[in-house]
């Protein structure tokens, strides 16, 4: 019996080693590039040709003085921030408001309207921008911050109303039923029970939504042409063009780019792990 218990117990430990093994493999993995990068931005062409591995020998501050002057991000920044924070916004109450009514008030129409919406999930974006950007120049919209702001809303709804819709129909009629005999009206009864019971998977909602929009770069640069309306991806790309052989600056801007999303991770990060839980299941 003892044998078979130092049996179990060696196989246990082998087990959790390589389990941890391959998690801190995996660990490094991410990681790397990270710091890669921005051990990178720290110096000056000439020493990144020679070292590309090591730590920089002087480290080159003027790299990031110089991509932020050029790159005009604090205008980018700030444009990204309106951009994701009203498409955000606007998706989860637009969303979660067709979801009610396609989940809970019956309708002869409301399975062709669902099915209206959800389609747009089978949409690429590459399939849509021509027409995209006829559509918006017809209307008088091109280069202008509601030419932006309306695509990317309507392009972020169909999953929000696919997930919304899903979820609401787990709660309970009963509910919605209870407070029509009270006398409350949809809209009370969308404020007061869905907005909280909903909460979970409108974190999950939000969480694409704001990747998406921040991260969204092919849309706006068809979109607009005035520099004051782009958003920070495109800044990060200008030094992909003319700046690809300075590679500090290149590297300074990338890093630039990346902070925000970081901070963004770090800073929600226990309700990003509770919103995509509860929005992968059903209820």
């Amino acid at each position: 019996m003892n044998d078979i218990k130092d049996t179990k117990s060696v196989g246990a430990r082998i087990n959790m080693v390589l389990t941890y093994a391959v998690m801190i493999f995996f660990t490094v993995m991410a990681i790397y590039p990270l710091l890669w990068l921005v051990m990178n931005s720290f110096k000056t062409t000439t020493e990144f040709q020679m070292n590309k591995l090591g730590f920089p020998k002087d480290w080159v501050l003027v790299n990031y003085k110089d991509a932020w002057i050029r790159g005009k991000f604090p205008r980018l920044i700030l444009n990204s921030f309106i951009y994701t924070g009203i498409t955000t916004v606007a998706t989860l109450v637009f969303s979660f408001m067709a979801g009610f009514a396609f989940a809970k008030i019956p309708n002869r129409a409301t399975k062709y309207l669902h099915g209206s919406f959800v389609i747009g999930l089978l949409l690429t974006l590459q399939s849509i921008m021509v027409p995209l950007f006829l559509i918006i120049n017809w209307v008088g919209l091109y280069n202008t911050s509601l030419g932006v702001l309306i695509p990317y809303i309507g392009i972020a709804m169909p999953m929000g109303i696919y997930l919304g819709t899903e979820f609401i129909k787990s709660i309970p009629d009963a509910l919605v039923e209870s407070a029509r005999i009270d006398g409350a009206t949809y809209l009370k009864i969308f404020i007061s029970i869905i907005v909280p019971m909903a909460a979970p998977v409108a974190v999950t909602v939000a969480i694409m939504t704001v990747t998406g929009t921040w991260n969204e770069f092919m849309l706006i640069n068809i979109l607009t042409s005035s520099d004051a309306l782009k958003s920070l991806p495109v800044g990060v790309q200008k030094f992909a063009g003319a700046l690809s052989s300075d590679f500090g600056k290149q590297f300074a801007a990338l890093v630039i780019g990346l902070v925000p999303m970081l901070v963004f991770y770090l800073t929600f990060r226990k309700e990003i792990t509770k919103g995509v839980a509860a929005g992968a299941v059903k209820g």
